[in-house]
């Protein structure tokens, strides 16, 4: 299976580097840096990816557990190294889910089968770094 993006720049003069990214499925993603950057940095998109991509899996595996999620976060924090290449050591992530009735040990469940099974970022960024997965029942 091939994935495609398609990276343009789109400031060509000034301090900071803006560019688009064009991807397979048709979306776009801005990344920036310097001054002004109005758009994630590479390395934050990396984090992002992570979030989203544990995210789908997760609350697609909750549903199907008939469990009655109200609402839900993931927070993703990384440690990079201090030498270039700055690549991630550790990283952290929180799933934060908000509903009624929630089984813990389903959430568990579902971020273990995330984490070790479904979700391509997790298994790409492992390679690499430690990544740490717990989650956080809140009131609904």
């Amino acid at each position: 299976m091939t994935t495609r993006a398609s990276v343009v720049l789109q400031t060509v003069e000034g301090q900071g580097l803006k560019v688009l990214a064009r991807v397979g499925s048709g979306g776009e993603i801005t990344m920036d840096s310097g001054p002004g950057a109005r758009g994630a940095s590479p390395v934050e998109a990396v984090l992002a990816a992570l979030g989203g991509c544990t995210a789908m899996d997760v609350i697609g595996i909750l549903r199907k557990q008939r469990q009655q999620v109200l609402g839900y976060e993931v927070v993703v924090e990384g440690e990079r190294r201090a030498e270039h290449p700055r690549t991630f050591t550790k990283i952290e992530v929180l799933h934060r889910v908000t509903g009624r009735d929630l089984n813990p040990a389903a959430i568990a469940e579902a971020i273990r089968l995330s984490d070790t099974k479904y979700c391509s970022v997790h298994a790409m960024l492992a390679a690499g770094a430690e990544i740490a997965s717990r989650f956080e029942i809140l009131p609904a």
